[in-house]
């Protein structure tokens, strides 16, 4: 069994394909013109806190600064499932460093729309580092499927010790 990853890039796009004994398993085609920064996670700078918005601006390096609500800050073991309370101040403060991910791409003169709560995605598995929640895709109707697939993924995580208080789906 042979799988090989063949790679195309021009200044235009980048094509992979992945091969697997002389047939085609995926292809991936990233045109630059289309490249956005959704899901992009960065180390930010809060410039700017608005109490008034419950929000704040946050310096993530790109042309505008980004925007980031209240409701968009997540709090590990907080309430309301780890939503932020009332207050942007109590979470953010002008100076104050903080890793976020971007929701929303930026549009006309308005910069990116950011959250706190990170997650990463691949194929198959979406880990969330702040999160303690272990679930299965709700697109998996089959319930004997998806128990099968929660024991693996629970007895995957008692093997690894790194999954302590991480999340996947």
């Amino acid at each position: 069994m042979s799988e090989e990853i063949l790679v195309n890039v021009t200044p235009m796009e980048t094509r992979v394909a992945v091969v697997d004994n002389g047939a085609t398993q995926d292809i991936h085609i990233e045109r630059s013109t289309s490249r956005g920064i959704v899901g992009n996670i960065y180390a930010g700078k809060v410039v700017r806190v608005l109490p008034g918005m419950q929000a704040a601006f946050v310096d993530i390096g790109t042309e505008r600064t980004s925007f980031i609500h209240v409701s968009d800050i997540f709090v590990p073991g907080g309430e309301d499932r780890g939503r932020a309370s009332d207050s942007i101040r109590d979470h953010l403060h002008d100076g104050k460093k903080v890793i976020v991910q971007v929701t929303k791409e930026p549009l006309g003169t308005k910069g990116a729309r950011l959250t706190t709560e990170l997650s990463v995605s691949s194929r198959y598995l979406v880990f969330m580092p702040l999160t303690a929640h272990v679930g299965i895709s709700q697109r998996i109707d089959d319930t004997t499927e998806r128990e099968r697939l929660l024991a693996l993924l629970e007895e995957g995580l008692q093997l690894e010790e790194m999954g302590q208080g991480s999340g996947y789906i």
